[in-house]
């Protein structure tokens, strides 16, 4: 098989492609969550949240967030493990499902979650019963009648119901329904979930072809990375990019398109900048999300967006919705490359759309 040669700026063109994130606008909604595979539905709302984020970057003005919202209540899209995914792609995931907690030999700590689910046998029955008796239900409604309470030096200690309905989406017996309100609901899998079953090693298969398809290009190899693989293993076709070590994966229908750029501002959870490692390979941009860090730590900002114009990751956006206040408040700009007069016009003008989508006054600061 041919080893394609790429600079970085084809491997680049390539992951922008594929993200949907050049010129060729996507049509709607299920469009992009079908080729992105998927899309991280957290609820941090610093801007707004995640997905919605994700598919006005894509989709622009066309999009509502009610529109996730429905398709999630009325399953149209449905959500695994933090991530909204098309329905049909949940036939992938239940072989894997059924072989929780996974195929032998098991790890101590597979083990260890298969021990403490069966001495709480009785509470998983209970759940499992009080779902089927009534429509979807939030955790809360739930009853805890463990036996073994759950221990971890984290915040998930005690929380009896809430790991147990966890362990019970991996095992495929429940699944995410909507929400009412923040709270998520929880109904039996059955209910929800397609009946097909694809075999687990075609499945596996299939969906590191789906993966590369919706990243463009990534590593055969890429460390252990929670809640979705960063590596595709055997699909495409094999590449190296110029001027960066190691092997890489492509798929082969991206090459040789046309590349036509625009700016876009992006979730620190989207796609394209998830796997931080690939982004500083291929892109040369340095990012962390900084939530989590101390204020005193922060170097750009708690939310980030980065910036990216054509191929290239430019710089960050500092800011927050202060909705009670009705305003979009930049807090910086910081230009990674210096900013050409028509990249600083470009960039303006998706601050001030981003604005306008979320209804709120723009109140901008200087450029950093």
């Amino acid at each position: 098989m041919t080893v394609h040669t790429l600079s970085r700026t084809d491997a680049r063109r390539l992951a922008v492609r594929a993200q949907l994130l050049d010129a060729h606008r996507p049509i709607g909604m299920f469009e992009v969550v079908g080729q992105l595979t998927l899309v991280q539905n957290d609820l941090t709302a610093a801007v707004a949240p995640s997905a919605d984020l994700v598919l006005w970057s894509r989709l622009g003005f066309s999009y509502s967030p009610g529109q996730l919202r429905d398709a999630l209540d009325e399953q149209t899209l449905l959500e695994l493990h933090g991530f909204i995914r098309p329905p049909g792609d949940l036939a992938l995931y239940r072989a894997e499902m059924a072989d929780w907690p996974g195929r032998p030999p098991l790890r101590e700590w597979q083990e260890d979650l298969q021990d403490w689910v069966a001495a709480n046998n009785g509470c998983r029955l209970d759940i499992l019963a009080r779902l089927r008796a009534d429509e979807p239900l939030i955790s809360r409604e739930l009853p805890d009648t463990c036996v073994v309470p759950w221990r971890s030096s984290g915040w998930t200690n005690n929380r009896n119901v809430t790991k147990l309905l966890d362990l019970l989406v991996q095992r495929g017996e429940v699944a995410a329904a909507g929400r009412r309100g923040a709270d998520r609901l929880w109904d039996l899998a059955e209910r929800i979930y397609p009946d097909e079953v694809v075999p687990h090693d075609e499945a596996m298969r299939i969906r590191n072809e789906r993966r590369l398809r919706a990243l463009g290009i990534a590593r055969e190899r890429a460390p252990v990375c929670p809640g979705e693989p960063n590596d595709v293993r055997t699909a495409g076709e094999p590449a190296v990019v110029e001027g960066v070590k190691g092997r890489w994966r492509i798929d082969p229908e991206l090459l040789d398109q046309a590349f036509k750029a625009r700016t876009a501002l992006l979730s620190p959870l989207d796609r394209l900048v998830f796997d931080r490692t690939r982004i500083a390979e291929l892109f040369e941009f340095d990012y962390q999300l900084e939530m989590y860090k101390p204020p005193a730590k922060r170097r750009w900002g708690y939310w980030a967006m980065p910036i990216l114009h054509g191929d290239r990751l430019v710089g960050k956006l500092d800011a927050t919705a202060d909705r009670r206040a009705g305003v979009l408040r930049v807090n910086a700009l910081y230009q990674d490359v210096p900013f050409t007069p028509a990249m600083t016009t470009a960039v303006r003008r998706e601050i001030e759309d981003l604005a306008a989508w979320l209804r709120l006054a723009l109140v901008p600061t200087s450029t950093r």
